[in-house]
């Protein structure tokens, strides 16, 4: 058994970086269709797309055409500015900028019905977050079609990421073949499940937390991205949808979180952990111990402020089509794949919690065993509930 946690510290993925190794020759149009069908666009609805000028080009012209087939209008597409060859830039002038841009772009996209970000679009992009700002008010939906290039994919200690073509291949299966009624019916079989009991998270390494999500939001990120669900959303992600899909997220109430998490061998502050365990008492971190590295949790909790020792949330993934494979072994798509366990640090705020402060740490365990009240959903790592 194993348990896996990865950081997650905004891992910016180049270009370079992506592009040197082969990648899967992608169909285009049948992705394209199956995204556009997950929208379930009504007839007149206004599309936009946001995209990265050097990624996925190739996917645009199929998009605009589904949005059209659909009855929909088409909006075409904004780039967001590529930064790689553009370091002697001075940031000041692009942070300034940046202000301007997102308030405009905010007036420019205020009767967009629904929005698709593209690969290399991030939030920090002006209409990426002008988009933001208007999902806040209850506007539009966006669906996050980030793929591997802003840092989906995660390696295992000891374990290497498999080649790019491999993991286009994983994604391109999961978008396509996923069987998004039965994933909709067991996360909503588990939210139902979650309200009045308690959820128990164990692993072999000695993890054991205890927590109550109440009358928390719960965010099912089963990839429904149509107008009805996302007027009927309650927190700003019930309003991004993720493709691939997979994930159920919530943050449970801060003051019921007690126990334990045991790390395996981890990084802090860029710096190595070994036999790491923090104690939680109502949500924050009382006890800090570790065989070697606790100066290093302890700098990195201390440069992220009060958030650096808070609960941030619990997610279960539940797609058997992004599961971690049994050979050569690897994390797929943010750990939205069936059975992996997400125990997070940090800002809770977008999943209605009230944790701020925006410090956030994505904690991925492989070997997890979660029980709500006397029922196991999952054992060591596998779904056992269906």
């Amino acid at each position: 058994m194993r348990t896996v946690l990865i950081l997650l510290a905004w891992l910016w993925v180049g270009v370079p970086s992506v592009v040197a190794q082969e990648r899967l020759n992608l169909d285009w149009p049948a992705l394209a269709q199956k995204i556009v069908e997950r929208m379930a666009l009504e007839p007149g609805e206004k599309v936009l797309l946001v995209a990265h000028p050097d990624m996925f080009r190739e996917i645009v012209p199929h998009l605009r055409y589904e949005v059209m087939k659909a009855g929909a209008v088409d909006l075409g597409v904004i780039d967001v500015l590529a930064s790689a060859p553009f370091e002697s830039w001075n940031p000041q002038v692009l942070q300034r900028a940046a202000g301007s841009s997102r308030e405009a772009y905010r007036t420019m996209f205020r009767d967009v019905d629904a929005a698709v970000m593209l690969p290399g679009a991030r939030p920090f992009h002006p209409p990426y977050a002008a988009m933001q700002d208007l999902l806040r008010e209850g506007r539009g939906r966006t669906v996050h079609f980030h793929w591997l290039e802003n840092g989906s994919a995660f390696p295992i200690p000891g374990q290497p990421l498999p080649p790019l073509h491999v993991i286009d291949a994983t994604y391109q299966k999961a978008l396509l073949n996923t069987d998004y009624k039965a994933l909709a019916r067991i996360q909503q079989r588990f939210e139902e499940s979650l309200r009045g009991e308690e959820i128990r998270v164990t692993t072999s390494l000695g993890t054991d937390l205890r927590f109550r999500i109440g009358s928390r939001p719960v965010n099912r990120q089963d990839g429904d991205a149509s107008r009805a669900r996302a007027e009927n959303g309650i927190t700003l992600i019930d309003r991004e949808i993720e493709l691939p899909a997979g994930a159920l997220r919530v943050a449970p109430l801060e003051e019921t979180v007690e126990g334990t998490i045991a790390f395996p061998p981890s990084q802090w502050d860029s710096r190595p952990v070994v036999g790491l365990r923090l104690r939680f008492v109502e949500g924050r971190v009382v006890d800090i111990s570790a065989d070697s590295g606790l100066t290093a949790v302890e700098a990195e909790m201390n440069g992220a402020g009060p958030a650096g020792r808070r609960f941030r949330e619990f997610a279960l993934g539940f797609n058997e089509e992004l599961a971690v494979p049994d050979r050569n072994p690897w994390i797929p798509y943010y750990g939205y794949g069936a059975g992996v366990v997400r125990l997070s640090l940090g800002d809770n705020s977008e999943l209605g919690g009230t944790v701020t402060g925006g410090y956030f740490r994505w904690n991925f365990f492989m070997d997890a065993t979660v029980t709500v009240g006397d029922q196991v959903w999952v054992r060591d790592g596998k779904l056992v509930m269906r």
